[in-house]
């Protein structure tokens, strides 16, 4: 065998044997611990309140397309620090690609400001 293949055959050693102790505790948690089962035990609580109606609300979709363009401006910023590491090897290309991309990105928020998504209402 390979000290290529070795090294990976150790990880999967150390790996199955993780994956074993966890299944060994959560099994040994099962059998020792005491089971009660009670009605007040699944109710849901949170603040101190009773729950008074059904879990289910819906929601505005505003909500919702403000956090996919916070994660969307956010990944794409990420893009950028690895670009200003390195800025003097990638010279005026890199400057002028990474400015297109910040244009687009620009664009792109001008865009959802002119459609007013960014009016938390």
């Amino acid at each position: 065998m390979s000290e290529f293949l070795r090294s990976y055959l150790t990880v999967a050693i150390f790996g199955a044997t993780g994956c074993l102790l966890v299944g060994a505790f959560v099994g040994l948690s099962a059998l020792v611990r005491p089971t009660r089962p009670q009605a007040q035990k699944y109710l849901t609580y949170e603040s101190g309140v009773d729950p008074v109606g059904t879990g289910w609300s819906q929601s505005n979709i505003r909500y919702y397309v403000f956090a996919l363009l916070f994660v969307m401006f956010d990944v794409e910023a990420v893009f950028i620090f690895p670009w200003a590491t390195r800025l003097e090897a990638y010279g005026y290309f890199g400057l002028v690609e990474m400015a297109i991309f910040i244009f687009i990105l620009a664009l792109g928020l001008f865009y959802a400001w002119r459609k007013g998504v960014l009016r938390w209402v």
